[in-house]
């Protein structure tokens, strides 16, 4: 018999899971009423969206940043240090520090070979490896064209570059055209002269930092297929040949070198990921092979020669044509990794500038996002990693840089006695800078979280009572 309110508590077991649920009755004797629980207020309707940073967020004053860098400035971990930091809505420059002076740059060199890529090449561009028929009768010649992702791994494995086309696609589309292959060749026609830059190390080859550059091989010239730094096959081309000649059930022995005819029939075809796939890949792992490649890329799009040389001229020439300086650009290499590299950081915080610009000035792109048109720099922006997030910098900005983390995305580059960060951060009151670093005669491992610290201040601009 109830008196007052009731607490009516029920447990239930379903399925070995306890459940419970209580029921709270409210009734009042003297009127007779119950009283009903009042019904939940109306559902809210959410419209997310991502909302551009403002052009009229406060810039902050060359003082202001001079300020804010001082006390890191000396970080004896920087060595000699040049740098230059701008607004990216006006351009103007906010602090330098020798500006001009070309310094061997590392893989801030991928930046120049980005741009230039993004400039001249459709963004969804796709580069093919074919099987065609040899002169005689069971020959295969495996015609590369540039694709250096082409992975050897199963349809049922993870890839190292994502969206990879397989050689097993090769393989199955072989077998069913029904020609019997008794013999594999590979066509490495589509690269010219050498396949080591000016200022490579030939030693970096087993360090896993580059391959001999050929126009085809399986994911990027790697011995171990999912292993960043892998040690890289001395004959890449040899080795993917032999290795589409054992899935064949031909001889891996007899693989050599050959060329197909104009008029070969095709066999088996594939495709790579997207340039805009591939340009991602290069910027966030810093792939020196896949830099290489993409800058072979933008040569064959110029009508230069696929080498180092015609790669180098072909970056220079379409970014000094689209407007971006090019003043003291000394170029061996598309990649970053020669020693013979040189250029300035003004040409670096440039090109950001340029990139994050509203009108960069080099004509339009459909922005895949549906939210209209964007310049055509402008997707660079969103290839680079993000601090303590993604790519190089997932395990950087912890510490004395914790104020970058999320909020500075940039590219890295590293040699030895050589340390670079190159890309843009948002201020605390929404403005966008622009930002480039080359640290040179330092520890590079040292100089890194030196160099974040310096990215990091930028983010807590303007300062309380500034």
């Amino acid at each position: 018999m109830l008196t007052g309110a009731a607490l009516v508590v029920v447990l239930l077991i379903l399925a070995g899971t306890a459940t419970l649920i209580t029921a709270r009755f409210v009734e009042s004797f003297r009127s007779g009423q119950v009283h009903a629980i009042a019904p939940p207020p109306p559902l809210v309707t959410l419209d997310p969206a991502i909302l551009p940073v403002s052009s009229a967020a406060p810039v902050p004053s060359r003082e202001e940043v001079a300020v804010a860098l001082a006390p890191w400035l000396s970080d004896p971990a920087l060595g000699s240090l040049a740098g230059q930091i701008s607004d990216a809505n006006t351009g103007t420059a906010l602090w330098t520090q020798d500006p001009a002076s070309p310094r061997i740059p590392a893989s801030s060199v991928k930046l120049l070979t980005a741009a230039a890529a993004l400039l001249v090449l459709p963004h969804d561009s796709r580069v093919e490896t074919v099987v065609a028929a040899g002169d005689e009768p069971g020959v295969a010649v495996l015609v590369g064209a540039g694709d250096v992702t082409l992975s050897a791994q199963p349809e049922d494995a993870s890839t190292f570059y994502d969206g990879a086309a397989r050689l097993d696609d090769l393989v199955a589309q072989l077998r069913d055209s029904g020609v019997e292959i008794t013999r594999v060749l590979v066509d490495t026609d589509a690269y010219t002269g050498a396949r080591l830059a000016p200022g490579w190390n030939s030693e970096s080859v087993g360090e896993g930092y580059i391959a001999p550059m050929e126009p085809v091989m399986l994911d990027g010239g790697r011995i171990e297929p999912l292993e960043p730094e892998s040690a890289r096959w001395e004959e890449p081309a040899i080795a993917a040949g032999r290795t589409l000649a054992e899935r064949l059930g031909a001889d891996p022995a007899e693989v050599g070198i050959g060329s197909a005819s104009d008029d070969a029939p095709v066999l088996a075809r594939v495709s790579s990921a997207s340039l805009r796939v591939r340009v991602e890949q290069a910027m966030q792992l810093s792939d020196n092979v896949l830099a290489e490649a993409i800058g072979r890329e933008v040569a064959v799009a110029e009508a230069e020669p696929a080498s180092f040389r015609g790669a180098t001229r072909a970056v220079r020439s379409v970014l000094a044509a689209h407007g971006v300086a090019m003043d003291g650009v000394d170029l061996a290499d598309t990649s970053g990794l020669s020693r013979e590299n040189a250029l300035p950081v003004s040409v670096l915080d440039g090109l950001m500038v340029r990139a994050a610009a509203e009108d960069d000035g080099l004509g339009e792109r459909e922005d895949p996002t549906g939210s209209g048109q964007v310049g055509l720099l402008r997707p660079l922006l969103d290839l680079l990693p993000v601090a303590a997030g993604t790519g190089t910098l997932e395990d950087r900005f912890f510490d004395s840089a914790e104020a970058g983390a999320g909020w500075v995305r940039a590219k890295t580059g590293t040699l030895d006695g050589v340390s670079a960060l190159t890309g843009y951060v948002v201020t605390q009151r929404g403005r966008v800078l622009t930002f480039a670093f080359i640290s040179t005669d330092s520890n590079a491992f040292e100089a890194r979280p030196a160099l974040d610290a310096l990215a990091a201040q930028l983010r807590t601009l303007p300062r309380a009572g500034e």
